[in-house]
């Protein structure tokens, strides 16, 4: 069998692998209702969405015409740039604020791509950030410090 669109399907077995995943961990949650929404909803909601487009991936991909190119080499570079900057993320969150760590999140993933201008960076980041702003401090309400904490030492 030959896979016209290896991409497609690389694509989709990826967005299936997440999509399962987060399906699986949102099942140790109560998920509810639509009208009662526990905790495991939306994250259960996000993961079947997921595997959904990533199953319409692998078939698009597999249905294809001739092949078009051969399968795509891994790279890894990229992808501990990204991961490196969601982790960095995840821990600069709380010491620094949404504002700066975000900022920190779109520059260093940034780096990932071969096409890197900074000018372009920031301004992705200043927009990134006011959206962020707006989603998750005005709409959701979420407890999450906007600036660097300002914590004394005690004695």
């Amino acid at each position: 069998m030959r896979i016209g669109r290896p991409q497609d399907v690389l694509t989709g077995v990826l967005f299936l692998a997440f999509g399962l995943t987060a399906m699986g961990l949102a099942l140790g949650l109560r998920i509810g209702t639509a009208a009662r929404m526990g905790p495991g909803y939306f994250p259960f909601a996000l993961g079947l969405l997921l595997s959904a487009l990533g199953a319409l991936l692998v078939v698009k991909g597999l249905r294809s015409g001739p092949p078009r190119g051969e399968w795509p080499a891994l790279k890894v570079r990229p992808l501990l740039i990204i991961l490196c900057s969601v982790l960095l993320f995840s821990r600069l969150l709380i010491p620094l604020g949404l504002l700066l760590s975000t900022a920190v999140l779109v520059v260093v993933a940034s780096l990932a791509g071969h096409e890197f201008r900074l000018r372009e960076t920031l301004i992705n980041a200043a927009a990134l950030v006011a959206i962020v702003v707006v989603l998750f401090v005005y709409l959701l309400e979420f407890p999450i410090p906007l600036g660097p904490s300002l914590r004394l030492a005690s004695p």
